[in-house]
């Protein structure tokens, strides 16, 4: 299953660079949910209870069961860790298989988890270990590398909406994956800079400093299309 780019809704003019950041952050958000919606939909619980159930499942084929410390541990990072491998592949298959992938590193490497610290970050640094390890070796084909997916989408009728929908999911793609990730946790999924800084692992001006650089590129974009 692949991210519709076409469920994008198209932006009127964008905010001045004067408004608050609250203003800017709800002019976005509306876009980056529909952006990220396999991430946001009502079915993801149940998803996710899926793939546990298939991590649980490999384990029991070698005889091994999960603890029950772990496997909360799990449960609570599941969401996060969903969503930060879609942000990585853009794919939601692929980034199911990163979670079960991830989950089965995890377990095997549990020991060299240092108590104390941030699981979900750990959690994060395996996934992202994982998913440049699978592209180094060619397992897997960058997602439409050639621009290939968004030349067999249908045009919308409104060819303003059109350039909008192809303007915006170029400049996410084009985002650095550090910002594209911060901008998620803040501006789809509601996370308080302080939420995202744990989950990834850095300060909170860092992240601030992701989110504000992104923000300022999507809505450069935005603009470009505006005024033309």
């Amino acid at each position: 299953m692949k991210i519709d780019p076409t469920t994008l809704p198209s932006a009127p003019s964008p905010p001045a660079d004067t408004l608050p950041s609250h203003v800017i952050q709800d002019y976005l958000r509306k876009p980056l949910q529909q952006y990220f919606s396999p991430v946001t939909q009502s079915e993801l619980p149940s998803r996710l209870a899926e793939l546990l159930a298939r991590f649980e499942a490999a384990l029991a084929a070698r005889g091994e069961a999960i603890s029950f410390d772990f496997r909360n541990a799990l449960m609570t990072a599941l969401p996060a860790l969903r969503t930060f491998g879609l942000s990585l592949s853009h794919d939601v298959v692929r980034a199911d298989d990163l979670v079960q992938e991830t989950c089965a590193r995890a377990w095997a490497n549990q020991h060299r988890f240092q108590a104390g610290t941030n699981f979900t970050a750990w959690l994060f640094t395996i996934m992202r270990n994982q998913f440049y390890t699978d592209l180094r070796k060619g397992r897997r084909e960058v997602e439409d590398g050639d621009g290939l997916l968004a030349g067999q989408l249908a045009a919308p009728a409104d060819q303003d909406h059109a350039s909008t929908l192809r303007v915006v999911r170029e400049r996410m793609e084009a985002l650095p994956e550090a910002q594209r990730q911060a901008l998620l946790l803040i501006g789809a999924e509601g996370y308080t800079y302080e939420e995202a800084a744990l989950r990834l692992g850095c300060q909170v001006g860092t992240v601030k400093s992701r989110v504000s650089r992104a923000r300022s590129s999507l809505l450069a974009a935005l603009g470009e299309v505006v005024d033309h």
